[in-house]
């Protein structure tokens, strides 16, 4: 990557007290970029980020004030994870997810190309596929999103690659599969409240904090009956967003859309064995029907990025990945 004595401008980090963002302005810092962080602190938490970064509260759709950031701090690029992620609460609310993820990235992505950003990190989903007729997944595949959340990610890649044609600015829209774990320094993690994802559920369930843990459909067509999916550690994938922003500063004329993911998946069942083994305990286990949309595996084809990036996974073991999170939950538990 860049050294860091050559780093050519400051980076933007929207959603940088949340999950994920917190986990990229860490990377971003520890390359010696110099990181400002845009949220509103809805879902996300102050203390997530680390002094280093230059913290504004604010909304992305705030032009005004994402104006006068990107001017003042010398902002180049801009990495954009702000938005809202339940899908279910995105079939009940669907048009939140349109204003959270689509109208107000369009108000970001303006800001940038009126003050000359000429750089665009996008936070996207595995989400866009739908539910994909074959499995690994590849980025030339149909895009059938079927939930709001899946469609209001879609609609702003679209939005990226038209504005890419039209004006100075490249763009890396990165499909997220699973994300999991937390910080190996334990200086953040996953912290939000009744959050649903497997992982951060079964640790909670583990640590007492959730008395059991639903599994949503035993009879699908893998090898334990239970669906299948590619968990990928959340530095890691912070670390892919380095690689990626300084592939778009090497060659601003191209733009990537991009699968992260480890190319290979862990079924429900797989995941509570390894939470039971890292915790010592056994997790209360509840069988449920499937969820409507729920296919049966996801998995990414990561050839794509393996090619166009030297980015290569440091932390792709699922025991590793359940034993940081396990970790921030106990570090979470004792600040309550």
């Amino acid at each position: 990557m860049t050294s860091a004595a050559s780093r050519p401008f400051s980076v933007l980090v929207t959603g940088g007290a949340g999950y994920i963002g917190s986990h990229a302005v860490l990377a971003l810092l520890d390359a010696g970029w110099s990181v400002s962080v845009l949220d509103n602190l809805v879902t996300g938490f102050r203390w997530a980020v680390d002094p280093r970064a230059c913290f504004h509260e604010g909304d992305i759709a705030d032009e005004a004030l994402v104006a006068r950031i990107l001017a003042k701090d010398g902002i180049g690029a801009i990495l954009h994870f702000a938005g809202s992620v339940v899908v279910p609460e995105s079939v009940a609310d669907p048009l939140k997810y349109y204003r959270n993820n689509t109208a107000n990235s369009r108000s970001l992505i303006e800001s940038a190309v009126r003050c000359g950003v000429r750089h665009f990190l996008f936070s996207s989903t595995a989400a866009t596929y739908g539910t994909p007729d074959s499995i690994p997944v590849r980025e030339d595949m149909p895009t059938v999103p079927i939930n709001p959340y899946g469609m209001s990610k879609l609609m702003t890649e679209a939005m990226l690659k038209d504005v890419a044609a039209a004006h100075p600015i490249n763009y890396g829209a990165l499909r997220y599969f699973n994300v999991a774990g937390a910080d190996p320094q334990g200086r953040t993690g996953q912290s939000t409240a009744g959050a649903t994802h497997l992982i951060k559920v079964a640790v909670e369930a583990a640590l007492g904090r959730r008395p059991e843990v639903a599994i949503f459909g035993t009879d699908f067509e893998t090898p334990d009956g239970t669906g299948v999916r590619d968990y990928i550690h959340v530095s890691d994938l912070a670390d892919a967003h380095l690689h990626v922003l300084d592939t778009l500063i090497a060659d601003p004329a191209r733009s990537h859309v991009l699968n992260c993911g480890y190319g290979r998946g862990f079924s429900v069942l797989d995941v509570l064995d390894s939470v039971d083994r890292m915790a010592g305990s056994s997790i209360v286990r509840r069988m449920e029907p499937r969820r409507v949309g729920d296919p049966a595996a996801l998995i990414a084809d990561n050839s794509r990025i393996f090619a166009t990036t030297p980015w290569r996974p440091r932390l792709a073991d699922l025991d590793t990945i359940v034993a940081h999170a396990l970790a921030w939950e106990r570090k979470l538990a004792a600040r309550a």
